[in-house]
């Protein structure tokens, strides 16, 4: 199924749909959307690090600040803070080495220290032979399972693409890529690499390989051309012999950049304008529903709805595209499990 959607991808992709997709987002979304993120990253990060947790009461809490993983995360936040306020070279990952060096000095309880020496250094990677080109198509052999499929591969599609999507659009917003009129120039090239990294990720036996919105950590860092990439990818490659090595790094280390590029990501808000309430509603509405409900793309969808309905109550149908109505309808019938063909 993950194979089947890479390819939709790469068709969508090709005809250049996918650019029009992106086009029919509002601009006030594309910055609500650049927000989330900011939120969603600077959540997971807390959540990482143990500062925010499940409560059955209030569905989240803070964590136990007196512990040592939390307090380290909580140094790590204030020191990450300081260093990029003083423009500290390479703040993040400067605060990443001193954490972990911490760490080796604070209890995380059970009496293990919160940064863990590996018993090793190197160790070869588990081969990928058990689930490699290990595809079978029987939901494509008879009628009844396609039926059965197919809600399935639209979810698929939908989630993974407006993930994407939201991504890219927040990422590049925060490199300075995004024009001011919202049009991304050169889109097609990453949403066709995206699309054959779908393709590769299902032969290769692993869910769906999409951008992911750490990137914004790179981008921060200075990032802003395919070098960069090029060498994160050669970097990730070895990391698959050093895995020992990187493990040593705890979560208590990594949450702080988090949370700092969430607050870089957020910067974005002056952008939108507040003070017209037809265009704050839906930009809200993205900027609350990416975080809170753990998807960009269920945030895209929940904005586009509101933005689709709001225009149309107020007599304004024409101050949105025709497509954008179109992917608004798509999400309505998702939301509300509607598909005329859904099993």
């Amino acid at each position: 199924m993950v194979f089947v959607n890479g390819v939709v991808f790469l068709a969508l992709s090709v005809t250049g749909i996918r650019e029009k997709i992106i086009a029919a987002i509002p601009h006030s979304l594309k910055i609500a959307v650049t927000c989330g993120i900011g939120l969603f990253i600077a959540f997971i990060g807390l959540k990482n690090g143990g500062v925010i947790v499940a409560n059955p009461a209030t569905f989240v809490s803070h964590g136990d600040f007196s512990s040592g993983p939390v307090a380290l995360c909580l140094f790590g936040i204030v020191l990450t803070a300081v260093l990029v306020a003083r423009r500290v070279p390479g703040a993040i990952v400067v605060s990443i080495a001193v954490v972990t060096v911490a760490g080796l000095f604070v209890r995380a309880g059970g009496g293990k220290m919160v940064t863990q020496l590996p018993a090793s250094l190197v160790a070869m990677p588990a081969s990928p032979a058990p689930v490699f080109l290990k595809l079978t198509f029987h939901f494509l052999t008879t009628s009844n399972a396609i039926m059965m499929a197919l809600p399935l591969i639209l979810t698929l599609l939908l989630v993974d693409m407006f993930d994407n999507i939201g991504t890219l659009i927040g990422v590049t917003k925060r490199a300075g890529f995004l024009r001011p009129d919202g049009t991304l120039p050169k889109a097609g090239r990453a949403l066709l690499a995206d699309s054959i990294a779908t393709i590769l990720s299902a032969l290769f036996g692993t869910s769906t390989v999409v951008s992911y919105i750490e990137s914004a950590s790179g981008v921060e860092a200075g990032g802003r051309t395919g070098l960069t990439t090029m060498t994160t990818a050669l970097l990730m490659l070895l990391a698959l012999f050093f895995t020992p090595l990187i493990l040593i790094v705890p979560a208590s280390a990594t949450a702080p950049a988090l949370v700092i590029v969430g607050v870089f990501m957020m910067q974005s808000i002056i952008e939108i304008d507040m003070s017209d309430f037809k265009i704050a509603t839906p930009a809200v509405l993205t900027l609350l529903a990416i975080p809170l409900t753990f998807s960009i793309a269920e945030g895209i969808g929940l904005g586009l709805i509101s933005a689709a309905l709001l225009t149309i109550g107020l007599g304004e149908s024409k101050k949105m595209t025709t497509l954008g109505y179109a992917l608004a309808a798509v999400f309505f019938l998702e939301f509300f499990h509607i598909w005329p063909f859904r099993a």
